[in-house]
């Protein structure tokens, strides 16, 4: 399927940093409960991220990566996801998170 890119720029990619990291005993994979601040125009947000197979609370706290902010918010079980972290499935299919390589300021737009 090919898509204009206009399309493609209506998916609003920023990068954030992870602010906190919680247990989701209620998801049905392993799973963290994100906080992730992405600056003064978008704020922080929160999101579920099956990302446990190569992160522990302590690896993400303070790491930056990139999110889709706008699509809306979605239940996963008790909790509200509004936002979507990104990631890559790398060949055992567990989760890598997609960061920039460098510090970049919150809210910066992928472009």
């Amino acid at each position: 399927m090919t898509i204009s890119f206009d399309d493609f720029m209506k998916v609003d990619i920023r990068a954030g940093t992870i602010t906190e990291v919680e247990d989701f005993p209620q998801a049905r994979k392993p799973a963290w409960k994100l906080t992730v601040d992405f600056g003064p125009e978008i704020g922080v947000k929160r999101s579920s991220a099956q990302i446990t197979a190569h992160y522990g609370k302590e690896d993400l706290i303070g790491r930056q990566v990139l999110g889709v902010v706008n699509f809306p918010p979605r239940q996963i079980g008790p909790f509200m996801s509004e936002v979507l972290v990104l990631g890559l499935h790398d060949t055992g299919n567990d989760v890598v998170v997609i960061g920039p390589e460098r510090a970049v300021p919150n809210g910066a737009r992928m472009c």
